[in-house]
């Protein structure tokens, strides 16, 4: 049993260790891509619902960890997916914003507009 548990701690060592220099590693993982605000949502619920299930098992064996690791990069293809529209819309609110600032009826029309049917593409809108 400590043999296993040593040899364990050595795998997982390894790996991460051989992590550290991923970027420079083209065998690396690149995780899903997210090319659009949907896939990337998609990405995100999907592959939250793969960690929390290896996290909720009563043992976490070195192959859920290097699991967990490769779910991360999906994670985080997603993450910056969302995070770029975010601020695309950020930078449309702040156009209605200036537009209603400087009293531009026509304007803050159609921006808002823009802004609105950009917003609903985000959950909670």
């Amino acid at each position: 049993m400590n043999c296993k548990r040593i040899t364990a701690s050595l795998l997982l060592s390894a790996f991460l260790v051989s992590s550290v220099n991923a970027d420079e590693r083209p065998d690396h993982f690149s995780g899903e891509a997210s090319e659009s605000l949907d896939q990337a949502l998609a990405n995100f619920t999907e592959t939250n619902g793969r960690v929390a299930n290896i996290l909720a098992q009563d043992e976490i064996s070195m192959t859920d960890m290097a699991a967990i690791h490769e779910l991360t990069y999906t994670l985080e293809n997603a993450l910056e997916r969302i995070d770029d529209e975010y601020d695309a819309l950020e930078d449309q609110l702040e156009a209605l914003h200036k537009a209603s600032e400087g009293a531009d009826s026509d304007r803050a029309r159609a921006l808002g507009g823009t802004y609105l049917e950009n917003a609903k593409r985000f959950p909670g809108s």
